[in-house]
């Protein structure tokens, strides 16, 4: 039994994270917390999108969805002390238009998280 924390900004990472994790979940056995979380300088609906493609995308097993607001590296760290997750599942970046390469988020998170982390690469938009 694995359970995986995704952690999602836009569609485009939570499309990303399910891609990834379709063919490594077992249904009768994993676990999914996708959350999403409202930045101060994104589009309000970003977060409450990413949720309703986690649960489409990730149907199979039944995900807990989430959605906070605020700083990203703070909300997401609070949530993994929260779910304590076996595997942290993170998207390269924002997943907007013209960001490419590991942002600042996952950089943060990376020297402070205490257990797997799998960055996923976005897409070309």
């Amino acid at each position: 039994m694995t359970d995986y924390l995704v952690g999602a900004s836009s569609v485009h990472v939570t499309a990303a994270a399910a891609d990834y994790l379709q063919d490594r979940l077992d249904p009768s056995e994993d676990s999914v917390v996708v959350v999403a979380v409202g930045e101060p300088d994104a589009p309000s609906r970003d977060a409450g999108d990413a949720v309703n493609v986690a649960r489409s995308r990730l149907a199979s097993v039944l995900p807990t969805t989430e959605t906070r607001d605020g700083d990203p590296v703070a909300e997401l760290l609070a949530a993994i002390d929260d779910h304590d997750p076996d595997v942290v599942v993170l998207g390269a970046n924002r997943g907007t238009e013209g960001a490419d390469g590991v942002g600042s988020t996952v950089t943060n998170l990376l020297a402070r998280v205490n257990r797997p982390v799998v960055v996923v690469p976005l897409p070309d938009r």
